[in-house]
């Protein structure tokens, strides 16, 4: 599942294509996770689902919650996995300021983007981000749509 993108840049483990349907994705931050044995095994696997999952900052601290990271059935007998624990995020103290000062007072939300291995490490790009209105959602299906047609016009013209 994990694309290996040695020359591109760091390994994808998952994206949240949902992410970029429903909001405006205004900056994204890079984000150490604290995972446990068994996560990182999964992850290696590919076994990691974004969608549904979003951050919050609680006492000065960031949580990603609601990701889901499916056990292997050959993980360690003696743990019981929780594929959906609250899993703390890593960043600096200024970065957290900064979120919690965009949060309370402009409105923004962040939701995780992507989840990639970095230097054998895995991070996570969380992204600050503001919701999309239903016209919002049409008007990029739109663009999106016309650079399509677009391209294969100037396909078919070759």
């Amino acid at each position: 599942m994990s694309k290996k993108n040695h020359k591109d840049g760091p390994a994808t483990i998952a994206v949240n294509k949902k992410a970029r349907h429903d909001y405006f994705v205004e900056e994204t931050y890079e984000t150490g996770i604290m995972l446990k044995g068994w996560e990182i095994k999964s992850l290696r696997a590919g076994r990691v689902q974004l969608v549904d999952s979003y951050v919050v900052i609680k006492k000065g601290e960031v949580w990603w919650l609601g990701g889901h990271i499916t056990p292997l059935a050959a993980a360690s007998t003696h743990v019981t996995p929780d594929p959906q624990r609250t899993r703390k995020l890593l960043l600096h103290k200024r970065e957290i300021d900064k979120l919690i000062g965009l949060i309370d007072r402009q409105g923004y939300t962040l939701v995780p983007v992507k989840l990639y291995w970095c230097r054998g490490k895995a991070k996570l790009a969380v992204g600050l981000v503001k919701g999309k209105k239903q016209h919002d959602k049409r008007a990029t299906e739109k663009t999106r749509d016309w650079q399509r047609d677009k391209q294969r016009l100037m396909k078919i013209t070759r």
